[in-house]
């Protein structure tokens, strides 16, 4: 019996070029030169460097402020990633089971998706502005005594607060098309099965919703760990004392305020590092829980 061969055409790869010159070009290269400045030591104007090896990340890795920014980073997209699920989770089920007023209703909860991180971080900025911010003056007129700027904990919860709200919304459109793509059948035989609602949803609905939870778990640590940094850069900077500097912020702060390059590089080799450990990790443990 005789293989049938097929004749390769090149027009695929002229159409796909394009878009691996683009990743060539603004990913490959800079991720190259990262790696390859990390074991530098450059003067602040790059007129000199020398070959170190080593001594960058075993700076950083002895780095108290670096440590303080990674446990911050752990934490933060943690508190991003399981707060803005579960709040997007509640509306998109409230929302699938609207019945007047449905659409106006979804576009409402919609509208954040169509703010970019640097206005988010801006508004937040406003409303906690010690002069004319309305939450601010809320919480301290329940007692809480909130100073954001000093506090590193108010601070905190300020970048918190403000990146959760960003990404509601965009856990709320895939929600919501995860609950409308459940059949009809399955959610009425359930209806006649159970008659708890609380019961049927962590039972069915839940279940029937792991894909798109474990899609936007993946979503949700990404955004957390580069996407935010316009959010802090605006609304703290990663003050007071670098308490919320993310990583990524801190190689900004450390490479272009601090012309510490060979340091900075360091920092987005080992950041590159984590985060390609930690897909792994959801790849290769959780999403064996996953069912599709």
């Amino acid at each position: 019996m005789k293989r049938v061969q097929f004749g390769h055409s090149p027009v695929p790869y002229f159409f796909i070029a394009p878009q691996i010159l683009i990743i060539a070009i603004f990913f490959l290269w800079p991720a190259a030169q990262a790696v390859y400045q990390s074991f530098l030591l450059e003067d602040a104007f790059g007129l000199s460097s020398q070959f170190v090896w080593f001594r960058n990340f075993e700076d950083v890795l002895a780095s108290g402020a670096w440590l303080q920014s990674a446990i911050f980073t752990a934490v933060f997209s943690f508190l991003v990633a399981f707060i803005s699920i579960a709040i997007s989770l509640f509306l998109a089920v409230r929302a699938d089971e609207v019945i007047r007023g449905a659409k106006s209703y979804k576009t409402l909860l919609m509208w954040g998706y169509a703010v970019a991180p640097p206005v988010a971080g801006l508004l937040g900025n406003m409303l906690f502005n010690p002069l004319m911010g309305d939450l601010y003056k809320l919480f301290n007129s329940l007692g809480f005594e909130f100073n954001h700027i000093q506090n590193a904990g108010d601070a905190a919860f300020v970048v918190t607060l403000i990146a959760v709200w960003k990404q509601v919304s965009v856990n709320f459109i895939f929600f919501l098309s995860g609950l409308q793509g459940i059949p009809k059948s399955v959610t009425e035989a359930a209806t006649l099965d159970c008659k708890s609602a609380e019961r049927r949803f962590w039972t069915i609905t839940f279940p029937l919703l792991a894909p798109t939870t474990f899609f936007l778990m993946v979503i949700n640590l990404t955004y957390a760990f580069f996407e935010t940094f316009g959010i802090i850069d605006v609304s703290t900077k990663g003050s007071p004392g670098g308490s919320t500097a993310t990583l990524v912020y801190k190689v900004y702060v450390d490479g272009f305020l601090g012309a510490d390059m060979g340091g900075s590089s360091a920092q987005s080799v080992l950041l590159m590092i984590m985060v390609s450990v930690l897909t792994v990790f959801q790849f290769r443990f959780i999403e064996r829980k996953v069912h599709y």
